[in-house]
């Protein structure tokens, strides 16, 4: 279980993330919520540690995560596999060497340094792209690839990481409709098939509604709605979102029950 106590980020005098509390069970798929600036991002980076807590504390099964160092940390951040919004791939990098980049972590340095990589990590990189139909351009360039297929490599180098926890920071803001949909597939696809936790920071309510089977809404740094998606009235939505509220209510047309199905992967996943 994920325990945020108390959590705090300051730049200065603003507080990006104001004293957060919740928890998170193993197995959800929570959608983190609100307009531009309220401290989404900060939230996320914070819990993987590439942001560092003015106070409070973070927990999981345990483990005092604000107070990991040196080899520890590395092996949260490991366990915490974070997907970012540009992708973060190495463009002149081919898609196999990108996804197992994820396995780092776990290498001696010589074997970082030298980037002979094991069969077993090999073995477990190929299996990971097959899972989102990208196997066929593991020795392509990862910049030759749309934005759809960038990010579906970055999830599968997220899967290597065998992570318990990942954390999703606007992972589609970037992308079309249609990839939109595969991408949030896909993020599914990890949480029900592998029961793995996501954490995922989004814009849209639709999208929020759709996949997530919790929401923690922000406001100025605050945590001001935590619940179900069932639980998220329009008025709430309203208070969240303020000016920005007609358009992130309706801004993707996508209708389907919430947790309605996990997706299959065929040749209508391919972008």
């Amino acid at each position: 279980m994920l325990a945020v106590e108390g959590l705090t980020c300051r730049f200065g005098t603003k507080a990006a993330v104001d004293n957060a509390n919740y928890t998170i069970a193993p197995g959800a798929f929570v959608g983190v919520i609100g307009r531009s600036g309220a401290g989404k991002s900060t939230m996320l980076r914070m819990i993987n540690r590439l942001a560092e807590p003015t106070a409070g504390r973070i927990m999981f099964d345990g483990l005092d995560v604000t107070a990991l160092k040196g080899r520890e940390l590395r092996q949260w951040r490991a366990r915490s596999a974070m997907i970012f919004q540009q992708f973060n791939l190495v463009g002149r990098l081919d898609v196999l060497t990108n996804v197992l980049m994820g396995r780092l972590s776990g290498m001696p340095q010589w074997r970082s340094l030298t980037q002979m990589w094991p069969d077993e990590d090999r073995a477990l990189a190929m299996s990971a792209l097959e899972q989102f139909d990208m196997a066929q351009y593991a020795s392509q360039r990862a910049d030759q690839l749309s934005g759809g297929q960038q990010q579906r490599v970055a999830i599968a180098r997220a899967l290597v990481q065998q992570p318990d926890l990942i954390l999703a920071d606007e992972p589609i803001a970037s992308l079309d409709p249609r990839n939109t949909r595969i991408v949030m597939d896909a993020l599914l696809r990890i949480n029900k098939h592998f029961g793995i936790t996501v954490m995922c920071n989004l814009h849209s309510l639709d999208l929020a509604r759709t996949y997530c089977d919790r929401l923690i809404g922000m406001s100025a740094g605050r945590v001001v709605f935590d619940g179900a998606p069932a639980q998220l009235t329009e008025h709430i939505a309203r208070e969240l979102y303020d000016l920005e509220a007609d358009e992130v209510m309706g801004s993707t047309p996508i209708h389907a029950p919430v947790g309605a199905r996990v997706p299959e992967y065929g040749a209508a996943a391919v972008a």
